[in-house]
């Protein structure tokens, strides 16, 4: 027994010995290790080089504090332990978690929180049957004391549950985080012009789009104006640009025009191009009661056709569309309005993994009209589609709010729908003008591009924010009328990010983040099975690990 006593004692200090050298490695030593199958805590490269390059102290506040539901919990662990990620890769990174409503005046709070644009969302909670609403504020600032940026941490999917929405919004977070913080850390490089003298959009209707891009970008005015009497100038002026952005033209380019923007394309500038192919305007349709789409001619037309594409002059009409107020008459001294589903106004929700439109809302046409794709040796990606419930309505053409008593039948639309709206083109494009003879003399003229990208939607009010009472901008996809927010800004945002996007940030918004949810219709199916799986089994081995230790001591007494 004596023998046995001193062996234990050994045994004993041999392993707290273990422990103390263990503990002091980790000390210097410091590591984390990812076991989820995601690798859900894992950082990205990309994000890893991002975050190196802070050498200043930055502040993370999350207005994620309190007592929350099980979706917004998770939300709220998952944004946790990715910023500790953060903090343990480069401590000048500091976060903490506050509740904006917690204490002092909440109505001055909600002024000051609402004057950054930091949207509430409301939920239900339930206190020992008691149930109350409660304001929540899914959002976070990233801030170095002279620049703020904010992160939206909740995604806004229309109709979708919180367990979707918060699976969604942590697929997000590390793109959004190493986003806001690329911002704060680094200054502005890229320069976008934002194309004018065509008939494009007042700025006014496209004063959300600016306003958000201008926090990442340079953005600025350019007019093709000067093209008539120096298009060589103009050119080498357009070519110091990163980025175009030519929204919703009215008017013609001339060949002069066509022929700079060409070149500006073959040197390696990048384009977002937001076209009508039909003059159609809803508010003329609610005024009038009817409207006449006829073709609209940018003289862009053979420019596309040789980067592959085709834009037809039809209108798409779609049985999947957004809904219209119209007003149905008068009771009494007040307008009586209904609501419509208007199908000239088509909603798509994106397909497929592309960082531009994954996990993003549904975006709101207006008007639109379909696209053909050309072979020509250039990557074509489709990023938006019409629904298979889809026709096309050809121009010139009246169209009337009759529409809105039509009846829809799914035999109607055999061997129709799906037609493409929008593109993204990829690779070196080829001139419009080779084997042509140019509009202008130019030296420096090529006919084959260097490695390039744009893309092309068939929808030019897909960036036009809509306007308040007081003439005020609107944000970006949000329609006043219906009181709905749709998915167009961040559509908009993302194609401007991933066409200036040299370190390959965007392709963060692919990530799959899997996490389990609780499929709440099989616990209500099996709820007394799994609760006696839940609270006898674990009873159970616990008996059974008892009496198995009791019978191995018993064995090994009788050995010795």
């Amino acid at each position: 027994m004596k023998k046995a006593y001193i062996k234990n004692v050994k045994e004993f200090f041999v392993f707290l010995g273990a422990l103390i050298v263990l503990n002091a490695i980790g000390f210097f030593v410091y590591h984390r290790f990812d076991l989820t199958q995601d690798k859900r805590f894992t950082l990205s490269n990309v994000t890893e080089h991002i975050v190196d390059k802070v050498n200043k102290q930055i502040v993370v506040d999350v207005f994620l504090e309190g007592d929350f539901p099980q979706g917004f919990k998770r939300l709220q662990n998952e944004t946790k332990q990715l910023l500790e990620e953060l903090e343990n890769r480069n401590p000048n990174i500091k976060f903490q978690f506050v509740n904006p409503l917690a204490e002092g005046d909440n109505q001055e709070t909600l002024k000051e929180l609402y004057k950054y644009g930091l949207k509430p969302v409301t939920i239900t909670l339930n206190d020992k049957g008691v149930q109350s609403q409660a304001l929540v504020f899914p959002w976070a600032m990233v801030s170095d004391g002279k620049k703020t940026v904010k992160v939206q941490l909740l995604k806004n999917l229309m109709g979708a549950e919180t367990e979707d929405k918060v699976l969604v919004s942590v697929q997000h977070l590390e793109y959004a985080f190493a986003d806001a913080i690329q911002k704060v850390v680094e200054e502005k490089q890229k320069k976008i012009a934002v194309l004018k003298g065509n008939g494009e959009l007042d700025d006014v209707f496209m004063a959300d789009f600016l306003m958000t891009a201008r926090d990442s970008y340079h953005i600025a005015p350019f007019t093709l104006d000067s093209v008539a009497s120096a298009p060589v100038k103009t050119l080498e002026q357009l070519k110091t640009f990163d980025l175009i952005v030519v929204a919703k033209p009215t008017k013609p380019f001339t060949e002069k025009q066509v022929e700079v923007l060409d070149q500006y394309v073959m040197n390696g500038g990048k384009s977002l191009w937001l076209l009508d192919q039909v003059q159609a305007d809803f508010d003329s349709l609610r005024a009038n009661g009817s409207v006449l789409a006829y073709n609209k001619d940018h003289s862009l037309g053979e420019m596309f056709f040789k980067y592959g594409l085709r834009l037809n002059a039809s209108l798409v009409k779609d049985e999947i569309a957004t809904p219209v107020k119209i007003a149905m008459g008068r009771q009494g001294s007040e307008t009586q309005y209904g609501d419509f589903v208007w199908k000239y106004a088509p909603f798509v929700y994106p397909e497929g993994n592309h960082p531009i439109i994954k996990n993003i809302e549904g975006v709101k046409f207006d008007f639109t009209s379909p696209m053909d794709t050309l072979k020509n040796g250039l990557k074509k990606t489709v990023l938006f589609q019409s629904s298979k419930y889809s026709m096309l309505t050809g121009t010139p053409n009246e169209i009337t709010l009759d529409i809105l008593n039509e009846e829809g039948k799914p035999e109607m639309y055999e061997g129709k729908g799906n037609y493409i709206l929008g593109v993204l083109l990829e690779g070196k494009f080829k001139s419009v003008f080779q084997n042509r003879v140019l509009p202008f003399s130019y030296q420096g003229v090529k006919y084959e591009g260097v490695e390039n990208k744009m893309i092309v939607i068939s929808d030019g009010d897909i960036i036009s924010n809509q306007l308040d009472q007081n003439y005020q901008p609107l944000e970006l996809g949000y329609d006043k009328w219906m009181n709905r927010l749709y998915g167009n800004k961040e559509f908009v945002m993302n194609a401007v990010n991933y066409l200036l996007d040299d370190n390959g940030l965007i392709q963060l918004r692919t990530k799959e983040v899997k996490i389990p949810m609780l499929d709440k219709m099989r616990v209500y199916q099996d709820y007394s099975f799994i609760q006696v799986i839940a609270i006898a089994l674990p009873m159970l081995i616990l008996v059974l690990a008892g009496v198995g230790f009791v019978m191995l001591r018993k064995r090994l007494f009788i050995r010795k």
